[in-house]
């Protein structure tokens, strides 16, 4: 019996080794695991597809409901309000019906909703429909996080950034869609062709998801014996709230060229539609790439130095894309600024959820979204006072802060260095 006993704690410690290991091929991941790593990845994809889909036709219907700038800032605003006040009953649906679940309700809800927004015609119901779109959308948001940090806790891998490349390619792909057929749909058709793709992915995916339950693995990426859980309570939240809080400054930039960007590029630098919506299919492109090499990235040089980078580069590129004087230029600008935010947000929420489960993304999720919540308003009102590209400098401005805090607090990330 000794002898058994000390053969059971070799292969035990074998099989952590392996697993704590850089590099899990040694151990391939069970099959349903790539399942849901799959499944997983698309919604992230058909979320950021959608909201493209929606973002390109902003002008159009800025057009139909004859807004003014201030007044579409505060119909923009019932997006991130929606959102935000969606985000913490979210979480507490996740700990109640699983992520999985919630992740499937979600989408099918953001799907219906994008139905809604080009059958207004004032900017105050605008406004009150885009309540329900950013309900929607906060509720993925959190959901599908939530269900990513179960899976990045299975998998044992910093993987997040991938999750977050298919946002970033869904978005590539509904603005360059949106590009194509802006001059030949109506916004009611084109988001019409949107919500039946958005139900079909759901119902492929979602069946994924109810088939394979979240994975339970007691640990959360572990990189030393005592782990990030041992941490007192206390620490632990504040943990959540510092990376809320970059989410904030990058979440800002992010909404900021969503809802500015392709309205800046036709209205300052005349821009047709089709070169308008190449200006966030750009930035969306660029963060694809930035998020597709950011699991690499954050392994090679850890989460503090890749997030102080991103954010440095970001404030450079976004500084470009608003004082250039061509709209190519500008477009090269927003190029810069994708590459640079592309790893803040996913590595931010990946951190909170590792010091606070659901209810970490949860609340990472809501301050971080308080950014989209300003920068709508914020950047209308600014417009109105100076001008739409002196206001976007305030999204140059908000990354430097996120280096600037990431910087300060780098001690931080280093027990979720993977």
């Amino acid at each position: 019996m000794p002898t058994l006993n000390k053969i059971r704690r070799v292969l035990t410690r074998d099989q952590r080794s392996v697993t704590h290991d850089r590099h899990p091929q040694i151990l391939p991941n069970p099959p349903y695991l790539t399942r849901l790593r799959i499944a997983v990845t698309a919604f992230f994809a058909m979320d950021g597809f959608l909201f493209a889909g929606w973002v390109v036709r902003i002008p159009a219907i800025k057009a139909q409901t004859g807004a003014g700038a201030g007044a579409l800032g505060l119909a923009l605003l019932g997006v991130s309000a929606g959102a935000v006040a969606f985000m913490m009953l979210t979480g507490r649906l996740c700990r109640r019906f699983g992520s999985h679940a919630a992740t499937t309700a979600s989408a099918a809800a953001l799907a219906l909703s994008i139905l809604l927004p080009p059958l207004t015609r004032s900017a105050t119901a605008l406004g009150l429909v885009l309540l329900v779109f950013g309900a929607a959308y906060g509720s993925l948001n959190v959901a599908m996080n939530s269900a990513a940090v179960d899976l990045i806790a299975a998998l044992r891998r910093p993987v997040m950034p991938s999750f977050h490349a298919a946002f970033s390619l869904g978005g590539m792909l509904g603005a360059g869609l949106g590009g194509l057929i802006a001059g030949r749909l109506s916004p009611t058709v084109h988001l019409s062709l949107l919500a039946a793709i958005g139900l079909l992915a759901t119902a492929v995916a979602g069946r994924t998801l109810h088939t394979h339950p979240a994975p339970t693995v007691p640990e959360r990426m572990p990189t030393a014996p005592e782990g990030p859980r041992a941490a007192p309570a206390g620490r632990g939240r504040r943990l959540v709230l510092v990376f809320g809080l970059i989410a904030l400054c990058t979440a800002y930039g992010e909404g900021a060229l969503a809802d500015w960007g392709a309205l800046h590029l036709s209205q300052d630098l005349a821009a047709g539609p089709g070169l308008a919506a190449a200006g966030y299919a750009v930035f969306a492109l660029a963060m694809t790439a930035g998020r597709l090499s950011g699991t690499a990235v954050v392994q090679r040089f850890g989460a503090a130095r890749a997030l102080v980078a991103g954010g440095t580069t970001a404030a450079a590129g976004m500084l470009l894309g608003a004082l250039a004087p061509t709209a190519w230029a500008a477009c090269l600008g927003f190029a810069v600024a994708g590459l640079g935010l592309a790893n803040i947000f996913p590595i931010a929420i990946a951190r909170a959820g590792e010091s606070g489960g659901a209810d970490g993304v949860a609340v990472a999720s809501t301050v971080g979204y308080g950014g989209m919540l300003l920068g709508p308003p914020a950047i209308g009102f600014l417009a109105e006072v100076w001008s739409l590209p002196v206001a976007l400098t305030t999204v140059a401005l908000l990354a430097a802060a996120a280096a600037a805090i990431a910087c300060a607090t780098r001690g931080a990330h280093r027990t979720g260095r993977a």
